[in-house]
């Protein structure tokens, strides 16, 4: 296995809420504005702003099959992309009680 992939998959069963994202990328802003609004702990890693992050990218496609960012995992489970934590909406608040991230 990769040392991104492990890294990645390292990072996802470490933490409740985890967002892969892009510092510039204006999906990732909705996504974590979102997050904010519900004052959720989570973790986020800027892959534009780490060396290893078109590694990470490229590991989170094999975990996922998704290339894009945000790529959000609540509770060790791979929710998807900001439209997929936006149609969530009205169970996000359980989905993030449930993980311990608010």
């Amino acid at each position: 296995m990769s040392a991104a992939k492990q890294k990645a998959q390292q990072i996802i069963e470490d933490n409740s809420v985890v967002v892969f994202s892009k510092s510039y990328c204006p999906y990732c802003r909705a996504t974590k504005s979102l997050l904010n609004d519900k004052h959720a702990k989570y973790f986020l890693m800027e892959l534009d702003q780490v060396d290893d992050g078109a590694a990470l990218q490229d590991a989170l496609e094999e975990i996922t099959g998704q290339r894009s960012v945000p790529n959000i995992f609540i509770a060790q489970k791979h929710i998807g992309g900001n439209s997929d934590i936006q149609a969530k909406k009205a169970q996000l608040d359980d989905m993030l009680r449930s993980a311990g991230a608010i």
